[in-house]
């Protein structure tokens, strides 16, 4: 690879109609300049783009605004979060190209064409805050430039596939979602592939500097560009890339205990409740308010305890959440039982028993959505069953550890190490072993 690509991120996807201002001049194919607030329309003839006086610019199937030098544009009521208990929207703001794109069923997509460095800059002040440590900020741009060139890689190489995978024998839902599922853009700007939220996040120069700092710099395993996993807080034990996704083994992203201190893997029922009840030494064990503070986004410090946290439910109410996300009428919920778990405590196959029927779900992501409105902040958890007199499940109590599903990189702990004055490549070596960092364009 000789120089970097340009992608295409899907902001707004299935929307019958996209509100926003071209912040500066803007051309389309065939038309402009175009500036200024502006409403786009699915409509059976194609995208309808209209200007803020209801002038109708443009009815295409595609629509591409060409952006000049310095210009920005403006989406309104783009929601981040989704699905999670931090859901909400938001005006977002972005440099680079706008694609308007019908999709059908009376919906359109909306895409931002950009080149991958800059992609890279809002990625790493979205996931977390650009005030956090520079060697962090660094290591994290290594890290989103790896993962987003693999994923691109494997999707050339396969080509469009399924986003969800299943292991479907009668009464089980073990499914894991795949990041290679989107069709009109090369990845979303969300959770489910990386948050990139544009220009909003970008407060100071600090994320620009560490993608510059690291530009071109990925890293890659026996030669090849490491698929390279993280998520927010660990909890103490990074997990498998099995437990999460499909069942094969992937060396650079085997649980590695987040401590100076070597913490062994949860192997049984009683370990994990040890481990779920204690508070050890761990990088992302912190309570540091004031580098919370720095390194957290916005919505992320409304999160409480995420290191160990703990969950109650009244029966019925879990009931009602279980019949709810599973489309099954389980009658009363007599019990819950892991079946399956990876080193770091995390539940990759559990079995849910009520009084009609009894039900496996899996894996990680799965799990963590059935026993909640939104999420749970991880399937690292242990559950006391409380009994009422008649023998009866008068309620359960959920105790936990970390935050997502663990693989790879502990974000919270990654800054940490850094605050302590480990470098970029010390980091990313102790998250990801027997890796090398390597110059890929």
């Amino acid at each position: 690879m000789r120089k970097q690509p340009k992608i295409t991120v899907g902001i707004m996807d299935r929307r019958a109609e996209v509100l926003g201002c071209l912040n500066g001049v803007f051309h389309g194919d065939g038309f402009g300049p175009l500036s200024g607030p502006f409403l786009a329309k699915a409509t059976e003839r194609g995208v309808a783009l209209t200007d803020s006086s209801d002038r109708e610019i443009a009815c295409l199937p595609s629509i591409r605004l060409q952006s000049k030098e310095g210009s920005t544009f403006t989406l309104s009521s783009v929601t981040i979060g989704n699905r999670f208990h931090w859901e909400r929207k938001e005006d977002q703001t972005f440099r680079g190209d706008l694609a308007l794109r019908l999709r059908g069923e009376g919906t359109m997509t909306a895409i931002n064409e950009i080149p991958l460095e800059d992609y890279l800059a809002s990625v790493i002040a979205s996931e977390m805050s650009d005030a956090a440590p520079m060697e962090y900020l660094k290591a994290h741009a290594i890290l989103s430039r790896s993962w987003l060139l693999a994923a691109l890689g494997k999707k050339q190489k396969k080509g469009k596939l399924s986003p969800v995978k299943t292991e479907a024998p009668a009464a089980s839902f073990v499914r894991w979602y795949d990041r290679e599922d989107h069709d009109l853009f090369d990845v979303c700007a969300d959770d489910h592939c990386q948050r990139y939220q544009g220009i909003t996040r970008l407060s100071s120069k600090n994320a620009p500097r560490a993608v510059e700092e690291t530009k071109g710099l990925c890293l890659t395993y026996h030669g090849e560009i490491c698929d390279a996993r993280y998520s927010k807080a660990c909890g103490g034990l990074t997990e498998d890339f099995s437990t999460a996704w499909e069942n094969r083994d992937v060396l650079y992203l085997r649980s590695v205990s987040d401590a100076p201190v070597p913490h062994r893997p949860i192997r049984t029922e009683e370990e994990a409740a040890e481990w779920f009840h204690s508070r050890p030494e761990a990088y992302c064990n912190t309570t540091d308010e004031d580098l919370l503070q720095r390194i957290l986004a916005g919505p992320d410090r409304e999160t409480g305890d995420f290191f160990r946290w703990k969950v109650t439910y009244a029966a019925g109410e879990l009931e009602e959440i279980l019949n709810e996300k599973a489309g099954l009428d389980l009658g009363a919920l007599q019990d819950i039982t892991p079946l399956m778990r990876g080193p770091s405590g995390r539940i990759s196959k559990l079995k849910i028993t009520g009084s009609r029927t009894s039900v496996i779900v899996g894996k990680e992501l799965e799990i963590r959505r059935w026993f909640s409105r939104s999420h749970l902040l991880s399937s690292a958890f242990v559950v006391r069953k409380k009994t009422e007199a008649r023998g009866e499940a008068g309620g359960f109590v959920f105790h936990g550890a970390g935050w997502g599903h663990g693989v790879g990189l502990c974000q919270i702990g990654a800054a940490v190490m850094a605050e302590r004055g480990f470098s970029a490549e010390m980091i990313l070596k102790h998250y990801f072993r027997d890796t090398c960092i390597q110059k890929i364009y």
